[in-house]
């Protein structure tokens, strides 16, 4: 249990505040020991997320969309062996060359790769070894820290930091896709039996928006994915936005008005989607008596009324925006609020569904080399979600973030909030 504990420590910030986000990039002096304080941290979570699970567990491949637990903790090892180690460290010498096929995601450039649909036939190598896999690359990249010039650190701490922040994104997946396997099994499994979805702010009004211009996107200081940039103008049309996320209450009057039976408030392709996946509910919700129970990371638990909505579609919130005679915000919209922070529970809940469609900002050009394929790649077909979720690493979040989903994916904690254009 101490394990799960830790998780529950990271996401109710009382581990140690200083050890992520790492120093920020151009401090004089380098300060080496903070470099190697936090890729320890963040290593260390990704084990503290995984040690509640059985090898079994780790292994388990639920849908195309999930990976298993086993991969990530191997991926995330193979992204700082192909970019940062197999460049920067002279001499290094590759843990296993046919790991690269094994543990590459979707970089084409760095070479062929398992396909994603097989991760889960991938029994060797074993969990412990690839505890062994990680435990090598950790000690070659704390030595090129360690040792490395002033003047190859300038090359080496922003790749070093993309790693970072990219682990911390398999971070949360590791819990949202073993939730998704856990909820497939009739026996209900629990990762932690304590864990307790936390409560909502008291939060109650709308935000006004003044229309008119402003600038959106990366101010330039601290770390952002280079989908965050250029900063640029954006014109906010004016309107309101809800300071609170629509809950659970909202959404039963939403089923019991028959919102998942009444085509008129469905986009084409979410009806579609809703019909062919029998969709009568949130995602892992189910029927209890009179009521509605779900799989939660505690395992199946009761719907609590008061709490966020989560683990819906992009077509579900547009719908139930359309039954409630409403919009969804605009993710400039949305970052307007949130910097002023006029917004409660932008973060550490569920992530919230946008109308804006994943796409460049004006003059986007994706950075050289392999990497360039982190984002750009998948600007098509996807909408952006803006906060962060009760699954998002400490340090991880920021209001600048866009994330990003196919729109009939309901896997991770997604809810929403609502807003009026005016």
């Amino acid at each position: 249990m101490a394990a799960t504990a830790a998780f529950r420590e990271t996401r109710d910030e009382a581990a140690d505040p200083a050890a992520f986000p790492p120093p920020p990039l151009g401090a004089r002096p380098v300060d080496r020991a903070a470099w190697i304080s936090a890729f320890r941290h963040v290593r260390d979570e990704t084990e503290r997320r995984a040690a509640p699970l059985s090898p079994e567990d780790q292994q388990v491949q639920s849908m195309a969309d999930a990976s298993p637990t086993k991969w990530h903790r191997a991926h995330t090892t193979w992204f700082f062996e192909q970019f940062l180690l197999r460049e920067h460290l002279p001499g290094y010498a590759i843990y296993d060359e046919r790991l690269h096929y094994l543990f590459n995601s979707y970089y084409v450039a760095a070479g062929p790769r398992q396909p994603r649909i097989m991760r889960g036939l991938i029994t060797r190598p074993t969990a412990d070894e690839v505890a062994g896999y990680r435990a090598h690359v950790d000690r070659a990249v704390e030595a090129l820290l360690s040792q490395a010039s002033a003047s190859a650190l300038e090359a080496i701490l922003p790749v070093l930091e993309i790693g970072l922040y990219h682990e911390q994104q398999h971070q949360e997946l590791l819990i949202t896709d073993i939730l998704h396997a856990f909820a497939q099994n009739p026996l209900g499994p629990t990762y932690d039996a304590d864990w307790r979805f936390p409560r909502s702010q008291d939060a109650t009004g709308r935000v006004d928006l003044a229309r008119g211009i402003t600038q959106i996107g990366h101010a330039g200081e601290g770390f952002s994915f280079d989908n965050e940039s250029p900063r640029h103008d954006v014109l906010i049309q004016g309107g309101t936005i809800d300071r609170a996320l629509v809950t659970n209450a909202d959404w039963l009057a939403f089923i019991a008005d028959g919102g998942y039976t009444r085509p008129e408030l469905w986009l084409s392709d979410g009806w579609i989607a809703a019909q062919a996946e029998g969709w009568d509910a949130p995602g892992y919700w189910r029927r209890a008596g009179e009521g509605w129970a779900s799989m939660t990371l505690a395992g199946i638990q009761a719907v609590d009324p008061a709490l966020p909505v989560t683990h819906i579609s992009y077509y579900e919130a547009d719908a139930y925006a359309r039954w409630a005679g409403r919009d969804l915000p605009t993710e400039f919209e949305w970052e307007v609020a949130a910097r002023e922070d006029r917004l409660a529970d932008a973060f550490g809940l569920v992530w919230q569904w946008t109308r804006s469609a994943y796409t460049a900002y004006p003059g986007y050009r994706p950075v050289d080399g392999a990497l360039g394929e982190y984002n750009g790649k998948f600007m098509s077909n996807q909408f952006v979600l803006r906060g962060s979720s009760v699954a998002t690493p400490q340090g991880h979040a920021r209001v600048g973030y866009r994330n990003f989903f196919y729109p009939h994916q309901r896997w991770q904690f997604t809810g929403l909030r609502l807003s009026d254009a005016r």
